[in-house]
């Protein structure tokens, strides 16, 4: 993870090792050689969540609890664009299943 000089945001670069890279397909799974998708830190995933289910965008899979550290999810967007979020567990109050929610 890499700070930006202003140190309110971070950069996270990953080599998947396992399962094996997979062509470059537009909707490609994560795991896609290339740069495939960059994560954002967020205060509340809940809200963020929402707001951009709004805007089209999808969750693939699901909302996970990373170690108890951080809930996250990659979002793809209308042009088939990953996006990851999470949130550093402690910040905010969380549901469930905000997606149930969506309109």
């Amino acid at each position: 993870v890499l700070r930006t000089p202003d140190g309110h945001g971070r950069i996270e670069l990953i080599k998947f090792h396992t399962p094996p890279a997979t062509t470059a397909e537009p909707n490609a799974p994560v795991n896609t050689q290339g740069i495939r998708r960059i994560m954002f830190a967020v205060d509340d995933i809940d809200d963020t969540l929402t707001r951009l289910s709004k805007l089209g965008a999808t969750v693939v899979d699901e909302v996970v609890n990373y170690e108890n550290i951080y809930r996250l999810c990659y979002l793809r967007g209308p042009e088939g664009i990953l996006i990851g979020i999470a949130q550093q567990l402690g910040q905010q109050t969380i549901r469930e299943n905000p997606m149930e929610d969506k309109p």
